[in-house]
């Protein structure tokens, strides 16, 4: 089982970042291996995912998950149903300056692959970094 979390600096306001990370169809802007999301039936979501597994042929796989947004806070939490208990919290705070934001990541799982988990919320957070300063010129 494991608990991971970690921060990033956004060059971008607390209110657009988190009306960009509201909108969970930009979420395969900044997932690099999720290819499409399609929020259904209030806070479902279908995710569809390009893998490349060890054991297994390359292939797309589609499966179901949930975001909750919290206006208040600015706070998304998400998960997935499955084996490992997959779930999280994204939050947007104030930054630096007026023109920027900090964005902290927290993820539980119960699998615990600590440095790949690590490596793979840094490239998460790194993702939404770029995607959303990128949209704002």
């Amino acid at each position: 089982m494991g608990d991971y979390d970690n921060t990033i600096t956004v060059n971008v306001p607390p209110g657009r970042l988190f009306d960009y990370l509201s909108d969970v169809e930009n979420l395969p802007a900044y997932l690099p291996r999720l290819t499409a999301a399609h929020p259904h039936d209030g806070d479902r979501v279908t995710v569809t995912a390009h893998i490349d597994p060890p054991d297994a042929p390359e292939q797309d796989v589609t499966s179901e998950a949930w975001i909750h947004v919290l206006e208040d806070g600015k706070t998304l939490e998400w998960g997935a149903p499955g084996p490992h208990d997959y779930r999280g919290r994204l939050h947007v705070g104030e930054g630096p300056s007026d023109a920027s934001s900090r964005l902290k990541v927290e993820l539980h799982t119960q699998r615990a692959e600590g440095g790949h988990i690590n490596e793979g919320l840094q490239e998460a957070l790194q993702g939404i970094r770029d995607a959303v300063e990128s949209a704002e010129r």
